[in-house]
């Protein structure tokens, strides 16, 4: 099976796993649709990478929080490429506080990306993924840790686990494949931001092979699940966490 003619939509791929993805993906044989929501010359130069390498990309901007642009992203990016094959649901946020401090707004935000965002995208990769396409949600292995701070954060993972189980069953008929891939600790912006060397280095020693996951870790997977070697997986959750838990 050949990816040339199949096309990626990765949402979140301005920056960190996401930009990865997408630079995997296209490396893969994809066309790739560079999402982003505000940080447009990050993901213009992930696109210009991608097509600097002799790839093909475009970037669109979607708040996935916003059914109405989700719905929006996906009519540019069927103008642009004819359809849409694959789909990674890898945009997210995660602000730490212990459940008695959480405010109202972080619970709003986080909730609104990472659960309502994952939905809004998976609905419509429902109804306009081309049949034998891959829909990979990005959930966390934080989930199994039960940190101190991540309650939220691992309240939405949790439920995206739950729809991605779900979806996979309702897809029956057309080829599709669901699953999601739950990262352990990886060098990221997104988690490395107000860690100290102290804490990066317990958490880096939490699995037995003693470091943090790259980006280009998870990407790896990723690239399994989209393409025909991943053909036979399906409604599961797999920990790329280097053995964490």
């Amino acid at each position: 099976m050949s990816n040339s003619n199949k096309v990626a939509l990765v949402t979140g791929a301005s920056r960190g796993i996401g930009a990865e993805i997408a630079r995997r993906l296209a490396g893969d044989g994809f066309k790739i649709v560079v999402n982003y929501a505000g940080r447009t010359e990050a993901a213009k130069a992930v696109a210009d990478e991608i097509i600097g390498g002799g790839g093909d990309a475009r970037v669109i901007q979607a708040d996935v929080s916003d059914a109405g642009a989700v719905a929006a992203m996906f009519d540019t990016a069927t103008q642009a490429f004819g359809g849409v094959d694959v789909v990674v649901n890898s945009a997210g946020i995660m602000k730490l506080a212990p459940i008695a401090d959480v405010t109202d707004d972080v619970v709003d935000d986080t909730i609104a990306i990472n659960l309502k965002g994952a939905f809004n995208v998976c609905r419509e990769a429902a109804k306009r993924l081309r049949n034998d396409g891959r829909i990979i949600n990005v959930s966390s292995s934080v989930i199994g840790m039960r940190l101190p701070t991540y309650g939220i954060y691992i309240a939405t993972k949790a439920a995206v686990e739950g729809l991605t189980q779900v979806l996979a069953q309702e897809m029956r008929g057309r080829g599709i494949r669901v699953n999601a891939i739950a990262p352990g600790p990886v060098a990221t912006e997104l988690f490395l931001s107000g860690k100290s060397p102290e804490l990066l280095f317990r958490m880096a020693k939490m699995n037995p092979l003693e470091r943090l996951a790259e980006p280009e870790d998870i990407a790896r997977v990723v690239s399994f699940l989209a393409g025909p070697e991943g053909a036979w997986i399906n409604g599961q959750v797999i920990r790329a966490n280097g053995g964490m838990c």
